[in-house]
């Protein structure tokens, strides 16, 4: 297991296997708030879902209306354990916070350590990430 800090936005001890994406994502639009599946036209993980996964953008992108998006997808049971993120940004926190999901923001050096399919598990007691080798 590899060690990671990162900085806590919303909280919560989650275990579950990434999905990373080196694109940016559009939540309302991109992502069916019903499924969580990727829905967004040319992205690399369109048909993916992010439902149980922990989600790895670098940032979102688009309309501030994907806070609620994320917040539909945790009324449907259908959000991802968690998301990691390069860049914080308004619309993604917002809806973590509305939807209970934690978020957390990794240096450079964790993005890239993070793979497709890695074991990972956030600490709900401290700004601790913890992944598969």
């Amino acid at each position: 297991m590899k060690i990671h800090h990162v900085r806590i936005i919303v909280s919560g001890g989650v275990k579950g296997k990434i999905l990373k994406s080196d694109l940016p994502l559009s939540f309302l639009g991109g992502v069916d708030p019903e499924t969580g599946q990727i829905t967004e036209e040319g992205h690399a993980l369109r048909g993916e879902t992010i439902a149980g996964a922990i989600f790895a953008l670098p940032h979102s992108k688009g309309s501030t209306v994907g806070s609620y998006v994320l917040y539909s997808l945790a009324t449907h049971g259908v959000a991802p354990l968690a998301i990691l993120m390069k860049k914080m940004d308004i619309v993604t926190a917002t809806g973590c916070v509305l939807g209970g999901i934690p978020l957390a923001i990794v240096t450079e050096r964790t993005w890239s350590g993070l793979k497709n399919g890695t074991l990972a598990e956030l600490s709900a007691d401290s700004p601790i990430l913890k992944l598969s080798e």
